[in-house]
């Protein structure tokens, strides 16, 4: 018979801290000692009635960085998210040992520009993979995309200017605000400012086939509506048996 250990299906976890960015938006910081690849996410979860909830959010932090922290939109009718948001210091959750995902930089082949479009808290998984030297070492230009509804909601702005600083005109980002005006911000949707070349010019950088890879994060409207606008520029979907230009993750 074998002796060999058995991974357990759940690992215990203590929360850290957690942080208000609006009255929605959360980062949950948990103490875990759990391996991951930027870009990946873990499941998370709490018991509710004796039944164990469990939903997958993606690491903000760098591999190499404790407590891990989980960037989180609380909904009206969210099992888990109405719980999250109420976790303090201390308080235990569970999460699944192996984190999965393939919005991971190492799925993604090389390429002059390295293009990251988010929209809301799909800007976590992009935040982890900036922390790391691979995008640094393997493209000459990286551009943060990240669209928002509010202004407010432009969130983890240390963690960016921090990036931009250390990595200087190799880093470009661009913020778009859609139901207000904002300063420094672009106006609209994404696909819209890609098929027009604003977003091209915001960031100073080329959006082609020949040149760029792109990683999409967010709303699958976005996601799929973006897709759409990459592809009127001969881009298409990556995949290991067919390389392309795009990768992408919905998020929910």
């Amino acid at each position: 018979m074998s002796t060999a250990a058995v991974s357990p299906k759940w690992l215990e976890g203590t929360v850290a801290g957690q942080h208000r960015w609006t009255e929605r938006l959360f980062s949950l910081k948990v103490d875990a000692d759990i391996p991951f690849e930027a870009g990946q996410f873990a499941k998370l979860a709490l018991d509710v009635g004796g039944e164990r909830i469990a939903r997958p959010y993606s690491f903000v932090n760098a591999p190499d960085e404790r407590p891990n922290e989980f960037y989180y939109v609380t909904l009206a009718e969210g099992p888990l998210t109405q719980r999250l948001c109420r976790l303090d210091a201390g308080d235990k959750i569970w999460l699944a040992p192996r984190p999965a995902g393939f919005l991971a930089l190492s799925e993604v082949p090389d390429g002059e520009n390295l293009w990251l479009i988010a929209t809301g808290t799909g800007i976590g998984p992009f935040l982890s993979i900036l922390k790391t030297e691979a995008p640094w070492r393997r493209f000459r230009k990286v551009v943060l995309v990240h669209a928002v509804r509010q202004a407010a909601e432009l969130t983890h702005r240390d963690s960016i200017e921090q990036l931009m600083k250390r990595h200087g005109e190799q880093m470009s980002t661009v913020s778009f605000v859609s139901r207000e005006a904002a300063a420094g911000a672009l106006p609209g949707r994404i696909p819209a400012a890609i098929d027009e070349g604003r977003l091209e010019a915001a960031a100073d950088a080329a959006l082609s086939a020949h040149t760029s890879q792109v990683m999409i994060c967010g709303n699958p409207d976005m996601v799929r509506d973006t897709s759409a606008a990459l592809g009127r520029r001969g881009m298409k979907k990556h995949r290991r048996r067919d390389p392309g230009q795009i990768t992408v993750e919905n998020y929910w």
